[in-house]
């Protein structure tokens, strides 16, 4: 390559009259070596971006260059990671130039990142920036030291790990788990003393998970460990509320104690002794709050980049129009618009429906472009759609991409992504985050993504050059999607972000920390209290929940060694020299915590991780042993006894699960339970709060001007024509059928009871549009006080909008009036009554008691497997339920309530009913109103059958219209 001329980079931005000053500033901060490859690479003035640099380049730069703790939150494509890496990769050729041995061998940089193959790109995107800067500075015939980068996760072979210690890279990428085990490897820990930043990339997808709350104390070893401060960078797509992800990035800090300073050892972890002297006998006590926030600043961009987002719907009328017809309207359309992009990425929130939409484009189009073999040529579904001119699809074009696939399949369409080879990509959430995709032009999602950050995310997959426009479709399939679809279109245009939830206080992952802590090195408590309550999910990490721990840890509980669950570390204050624990390098009388156990570095180093395994059931028949076949383990989550469900087109009841085993009875009963439940993602509780204004403001319109005034209010959102006479027509049904009340809103639960004579049951439709997991919970709470009622088994079928409750038609509960007797004071200890015994709380407490390490997953070489591990859970629970606040027991109940089902809300939703502030509406009818129709099928028929779920639609339709034909009374508010 030629050597370039010298560039006077001021001289360059001044010819552009429109050139903000703040970019030249920001280059200022550069080296020139480092100027001149910004400019040779990004050189051109782009005018969206108002400047050389993207929004959060132009913000975020100058703050990591000052060692700011910084949370950049910007859309995918922006440059964010590139702005991180940026002023990092500047600080550190500046150090190689100053310093005359260069830079140490020992790293200076940590990228995290929550997938291995974020890590693999991130690895080669590095590559050019290095090489490039390395070859200007050749080029001025300047010395150049070699910025080494490597990976480290799972996957690096041994030998290469070995490498790392002779040639320790500067800039390591890895994964939480590997970064856990780094901090207890006696040898490459001390390469990470030098450690100066933290680039934490997709930090929203790993704050809402335990994942990302073991990361957070891993964070805090260290920084404790650390020679000094370092800098934290969070790199995040869209998400709410900024400050909390913020602080979960940099954790908290105690001000300075001189008493407790004083004490600071020379064990590598001094930096952890500011904090207060509480003793191991104050358990009663409650801790102080854990200091404050370290300092942060947030480059807030998260609507820097230009959407043309819209919801399109093959029809006007999703009842009436045949499926085959909606199916083969959607795929000419889908076809339509693959043809008008360069590349297309399809979203569907399932595996299955991923492989589904590819193997329809490759069966309904041939090579022309023209209907193929799997095409419904029916004379309708011909003049519906008209001809589409295009090229067909397969494997050279055309491919899916999702987790069950293998890692060299994935990696296969990675590449061809990346390179523009394929015109279009289906994939469920694996393709959400990770690799650069710069010629994606056209993102289209399948249903409903269940939230604003969601759609977000996944849209912004397109248009991934700076400058460019987010394109994305939403294409709604039926009715109660067509509804969260509108609404989050709509939310996203007015800067609407769902909020993440992190968890906090979790002792399965405080175990594996403070097991870490104490096989690294003996330590005095009072350290390893303060690391792991500087973490932000442990901020209120109080007394009592420590004790509870250590507890656990020390095994201080009668028969659990007997049960082979031992010790895991002692603790014991300092002796004198003939006492049993003396550390010189520790004053007597301090509370120090050690290991215990010779193989238990070996057992915490391959063991550790906060990701479940999971298995599939053998389901058999209780009365002859008969196999019928498997269920995923995530199906039992939503199976209750009495529950039925098809396999192998066959009906079965379930019964009850041993182990890894399934018992069920034959039956002719209807299907309580959809079998792709478990596959689908949830509605977030925000959005579905949103829904909730949504349906009130939208009644305002309906009583001001009718079906017409909805009309003309719904052409102000993002949707196409069918979009929005498809949603008039519903909510005019739903209103002439029942009434303005049977709508749910932000002041109303709207409730209907249907006396179903054939079945001999009666249901009772909730319209708790709240969001699956609100849903579920506030279910199980209901079901659980009706079943003691009415002395008899209540079903429960939960979805998004709503949950279905049903028993025999001679027990008549007053739901309402259960709904305005509870107590919001007593909701968390009745869920917990309410889950008692049941499959979801065994399936929680393995999980939990394989990440509390007390079931082994690998022990002297022996893997257990997940079924295996299930077998041990089952054995445990009930002698570790009769122990008094143990741990295990605890934190599995504190999952399942706050993270799984939502309980914080269900108590504002009980309290809101209880001061009358949220009114609860029944009314009796003799079918199932529009906005039930959906849960209604739930309880009628298996909605995998694609015709038994149309039959039902259409049946409950004809009664809706016939009965507002008659223009007759619908709904009922006497008792029935």
């Amino acid at each position: 390559m030629e050597p370039a001329e010298s560039v006077d980079f001021h001289e360059r931005l001044s010819l552009d009259a429109d050139a903000d000053i703040a970019d030249r500033d920001v280059l200022d901060l550069f080296e020139p070596a480092v100027q001149e490859w910004w400019i040779r690479e990004f050189g051109e003035y782009v005018p969206e971006n108002d400047g050389f640099f993207t929004p959060p380049q132009r913000g975020a730069i100058p703050k990591i260059h000052d060692g700011t703790n910084t949370l950049v939150c910007a859309p995918t494509g922006s440059g964010k990671t590139l702005a991180s890496f940026s002023a990092i990769i500047n600080e550190l050729f500046c150090r190689d130039r100053e310093q005359d041995d260069g830079l140490a061998n020992s790293v200076y940089c940590l990228y995290v990142s929550p997938l291995k193959s974020l890590a693999n790109d991130i690895h080669r995107n590095l590559t050019r920036p290095l090489s490039g800067i390395e070859s200007i500075i050749e080029e001025r015939g300047d010395d150049v030291g070699e910025i080494r980068h490597a990976i480290r996760h799972g996957d690096t072979p041994s030998s290469e790990r070995q490498k790392m210690l002779d040639e320790t890279p500067h800039v390591l990428n890895t994964t939480p788990e590997t970064l856990a085990i780094l901090l207890n490897s006696p040898k490459f820990r001390e390469k990470l003393r030098t450690v100066e930043y933290v680039v934490v990339d997709e930090i929203h997808s790993l704050a809402e998970g335990k994942r990302g709350t073991h990361l957070s104390v891993s964070l805090e070893r260290l920084e404790a460990m650390a020679e000094g401060d370092i800098t934290r960078i969070g790199c995040s797509a869209t998400i709410d509320p900024l400050e909390d992800v913020a602080e979960f990035l940099v954790g908290r800090e105690y001000p300075a104690d001189p008493d407790e300073s004083s004490q600071a050892t020379s064990s590598g972890t001094s930096d952890a002794s500011d904090t207060d002297d509480e003793s191991c006998d104050t358990a009663d006590a409650p801790l102080e709050p854990a200091g404050q926030p370290r300092d942060y600043e947030i480059v807030d961009a998260r609507f820097a980049r230009d959407f043309d987002l819209e919801l399109e719907c093959p029809t006007d009328d999703l009842i009436n129009t045949r499926r085959d017809i909606v199916q083969d309207q959607f795929y000419r359309r889908l076809h339509d618009l693959i043809g008008d992009h360069t590349n297309t990425l399809v979203f569907t929130n399932t595996r299955s429906g991923a492989e589904r939409v590819l193997h329809e484009l490759r069966e309904r189009f041939s090579d022309d472009g023209e209907p193929g073999a799997g095409t419904n040529t029916d004379a309708t579904a011909e003049a519906a759609a008209p001809d589409t001119p295009g090229a067909g699809y397969d494997e050279s074009n055309s491919a899916c991409h999702h987790g069950s696939l293998s890692k060299e399949v994935r990696q296969d369409v990675e590449e061809k992504l990346k390179s523009g080879e394929l015109d279009v990509v289906t994939s469920s959430t694996s393709l959400e985050l990770g690799i650069d995709m710069p010629h994606v032009d056209l993102v289209v999602q399948v249903g409903s993504p269940k939230s604003v950050a969601a759609l977000l995310q996944r849209v912004g997959r397109a248009g991934h050059r700076v400058g460019q426009t987010v394109t994305g479709r939403v294409i709604a399939l039926d009715r109660d999607e067509l509804v969260e679809c509108a609404v989050m279109l709509a939310r996203a245009e007015e800067g609407f972000v769902d909020s993440v939830s992190i968890p906090e206080n979790a002792h399965d992952v405080a175990a594996q920390h403070v097991y870490g802590m104490a096989i690294a090195e003996v330590r005095p408590e009072r350290e390893v209290k303060a690391i792991l309550r500087r973490a932000y999910p442990f901020r209120e990490y109080d007394a009592k929940r420590y004790e509870r721990l250590i507890r656990y840890l020390t095994a201080d509980y009668a028969g659990l060694e007997d049960r082979n669950v031992y010790a895991k570390i002692w603790r014991d204050e300092n002796d004198p020299p003939d006492g049993e624990h003396h550390y010189e390098d520790h004053p007597v009388g301090e509370t120090l915590i050690g290991k215990r156990g010779r193989l238990a570095r070996v057992i915490y180093m391959t063991n550790i991780g906060t990701i479940p395994d999971s298995f599939t059931c053998s389901v058999h028949t209780r009365a002859s042993d008969e196999w019928v076949g498997q269920l995923d383990e995530d199906y039992l989550d939503t199976l209750e006894k009495g529950d039925v469900f098809v396999l192998g087109g066959n009906h079965f009841e379930y019964r009850y699960r041993r182990g890894s085993k399934v018992y069920v009875d034959h039956t002719h009963a209807r299907p309580t339970v959809p079998s792709w439940y478990s596959e689908r993602l949830p509605l977030s509780t925000d959005l579905g709060r949103e829904i909730i204004d949504f349906q009130r403001e939208l009644l305002s319109h309906y009583e001001a001007g009718g079906a017409a005034r909805v009309r003309a209010w719904l052409r102000e959102f993002p949707l196409d024509d069918n979009s929005v006479r498809a949603l008039a027509r519903l909510y005019d049904h739903q209103c002439q059928y029942g009434g303005i009340e049977s709508v749910s809103t932000d002041d109303r639960l709207a409730i209907e009871v249907e006396r179903n004579r054939d079945e001999y049951e009666r249901h009772y439709y909730v319209h708790s549009n709240y969001g699956r997991q609100v849903n579920d919970g506030l279910s199980r709470l209901l079901a659980y006080h009706c079943a003691q009622e009415a002395t008899a088994n209540v079903r429960v079928a939960v979805a998004d909008n709503g949950f279905v409750l049903s028993m025999p038609l001679n027990r008549k509960v007053d739901v309402p009036g259960i709904l305005a007797d509870l107590d919001p004071d007593a909701v968390r200890e009745d869920l917990r009554s309410a889950l008692s015994g049941t499959d979801l709380l065994q399936r929680y407490f393995r999980i939990n008691a394989t990440r509390s390490l007390m079931i082994l997953k690998r022990y002297k070489g022996y893997e257990k497997s997940a079924s295996e591990q299930q077998v041990s859970s089952e054995m445990l629970l009930g002698f570790a339920e009769g122990l008094e606040d143990f741990a295990v027991v605890e934190e599995t109940y504190r999952e399942i309530l706050e993270d799984k089902l939502a309980v914080d809300e269900i108590e504002s939703i009980v309290g809101a009913i209880a001061t009358d502030d949220l009114t609860v509406e029944r009314a009796l009818f003799d079918s199932p109103t529009p906005r039930a129709f959906g849960l209604a099928t739930l309880s009628a028929s298996d909605v995998v059958l694609a015709e038994d779920e149309s039959a039902a639609l259409q049946s409950f339709h004809d009664r809706v219209l016939a009965e507002i034909d008659d223009s007759s009374p619908t709904g009922v508010v006497t008792d029935d």
